[in-house]
């Protein structure tokens, strides 16, 4: 009751124009015929229903229906965390690498993987690679086994893709190696 009065009281000017259409609304439904006001009510009833529908049926619906792929999708997530996890569970238990060592292992990958398509340069703890006409997969095994045997972290990369007519890659990158 006290909301009534504040109402009211604050602005009885709204609630005057609000209860006068009240009573002209009343004054319409009782002047329709039986006939018509079923139909109103009709209406009234699947407006009201397909209201429902749209707020809350529908989007539990949806959900429902898009939970599935959903959870697929999750679970692919899941596990490309975990085997990431795996791999770094197994990088550290591998023993530590001297630079020395590190620098060999980094030159032989390069060899290996790029031959003369990368050329390295070490100065210390960090090497500079330059790529010129280096095919995407070999760059890919490089990173791999440069990470694994020469514990290399990229640190800079700047490569674009030359447009031959076979795809290959052009730029330098800058990797750190394991402290002294």
């Amino acid at each position: 009751m006290s909301n009534n009065t504040a109402i009211n009281t604050n602005n009885p000017k709204l609630f005057h124009q609000f209860s006068s259409k009240l009573t002209q609304a009343q004054l319409f439904w009782r002047q329709l015929s039986p006939g018509l006001r079923r139909i109103w009510l009709v209406v009234g009833l699947a407006v009201s229903l397909y209201s429902v529908w749209l707020v809350a049926i529908a989007p539990a619906m949806n959900t429902l229906r898009n939970a599935p792929d959903l959870h697929r999708k999750l679970d692919a997530q899941i596990d490309n965390m975990q085997t990431i996890s795996a791999e770094v569970k197994s990088l550290q238990k591998q023993p530590k690498l001297g630079l020395d060592d590190a620098q060999k292992a980094l030159q032989n990958t390069v060899a290996q993987r790029l031959g003369s398509t990368g050329q390295i340069n070490i100065i210390g703890s960090r090497a500079i690679l330059t790529l010129k006409s280096a095919p995407p997969q070999s760059v890919a095994e490089f990173l791999t086994e440069a990470r694994i045997n020469a514990r290399a972290i990229p640190q800079e990369v700047k490569i674009t893709r030359n447009n031959a007519s076979v795809t290959s890659w052009d730029g330098s990158m800058t990797l750190s190696l394991p402290a002294k």
